[in-house]
């Protein structure tokens, strides 16, 4: 019997690349409010409204995402017909925004779910598919907005639903990325990809406190797995922890050896302003893409910050597994950035 050597494969979630895998261009749409926080000269695009001259939350949520791949071809100067694979996913039943904004594209498409960590899965299996030979080019891109998500998970916001203080506040936004082999931009160096932890939270409004453990458990095993420590990074970067979890990722990996807290940071947080009244910070799959894509790419590029573990998290709920009292499984995946 033949036996398979993984030539990749560094411990027991990790993958190291060899051919340099860059992220070649990089888009984003952002909703009104992430226009309006620190963020916003960082964005390609701020929507006015909500509603964008669409018919509804879900079509204007398409209409961001689809913006977002025009405009990351655009930049890598690359056309529909150029690209191999469109792999993309968002909230929605059944990924309808990544659906629909693949019809309208035209690619041979990829739809994923991971929730919130949406978009590291994405980077994650078109860096692997073009390391492996099977395309040259990949557009992968991701999608969130507030009023399509509150509607399919809580409550549509015309109902004045009451949040609590700890309630993070999802993203309205779209970003995209043209993965390639060669050229000019962040190298995928490494992947970390995660394992469901599920710490037993049952509050669907407590997302932050539910994805730490899966973050906390996919940097522990990076770390272990390439031998690595807090220090080997400029930025460690979750993707929508929100200042709570933010906290208790900090305090499970300091529990395991590992103190974070000098180079750590966090999208969620890092979104909006605190007047923006956003609770403890931004969830949904525009959070990482629009703080990563947007802000942190552009400083990769101007060489400001060389080495970048961006850990999206995702919790894999659903409104009916929260109406059968069920606890919330979580993932998050890691992807190493190298310039």
């Amino acid at each position: 019997m033949q036996t398979l050597t993984v030539e990749r494969k560094i411990g027991k979630q990790s993958v190291l690349l060899e051919k340099d895998i860059m992220l070649l261009s990089s888009a984003t749409v952002a909703g009104p409010k992430e226009g309006l926080g620190p963020l916003s000269a960082d964005f390609d695009r701020i929507c006015s409204d909500n509603i964008i001259k669409e018919k509804s939350f879900e079509r204007a949520e398409c209409h961001m995402l689809e913006e977002a791949c025009y405009l990351a071809l655009g930049k890598a100067k690359l056309t529909p017909e150029d690209i191999d694979l469109f792999i993309a996913g968002d909230l929605l039943n059944q990924v309808v925004t990544a659906s629909f904004c693949a019809r309208k594209l035209a690619i041979p498409f990829l739809g994923i779910y991971g929730a919130c960590s949406t978009f590291a899965e994405g980077l994650s299996l078109g860096a692997m598919l073009i390391e492996g030979g099977f395309a040259k080019h990949i557009l992968t891109g991701t999608s969130s907005h507030n009023c399509s998500a509150e509607r399919q998970y809580r409550y549509p916001t015309e109902y004045g639903f009451q949040r609590p203080g700890y309630a993070q506040w999802t993203a309205t936004g779209a970003g995209a990325v043209v993965l390639g082999s060669g050229g000019e931009g962040p190298r995928v160096e490494s992947i970390t990809t995660g394992k469901v932890v599920d710490t037993g939270i049952k509050d669907p409004l407590a997302l932050g406190t539910a994805m730490a453990g899966a973050a906390a458990d996919t940097i522990y095993n990076h770390f272990r797995d390439l031998d690595r420590n807090p220090s080997y990074y400029n930025i460690i970067l979750t993707g929508d922890l929100g200042g709570v979890g933010k906290k208790l990722n900090e305090d499970i990996l300091a529990a395991k050896g590992y103190d974070i807290q000098a180079n750590y940071a966090d999208c969620g947080v890092l979104l909006y302003y605190p007047h923006q009244k956003a609770g403890p910070g931004a969830s949904g799959c525009a959070s990482s893409a629009l703080v990563f894509l947007g802000h942190f790419y552009r400083k990769m590029m101007a060489k400001e910050l060389r080495k970048v573990l961006l850990v999206a998290t995702g919790a894999l709920h659903s409104p009916t597994t929260v109406l059968q009292q069920e606890s919330i499984p979580c993932i998050a995946h890691a992807v190493s950035l190298e310039i």
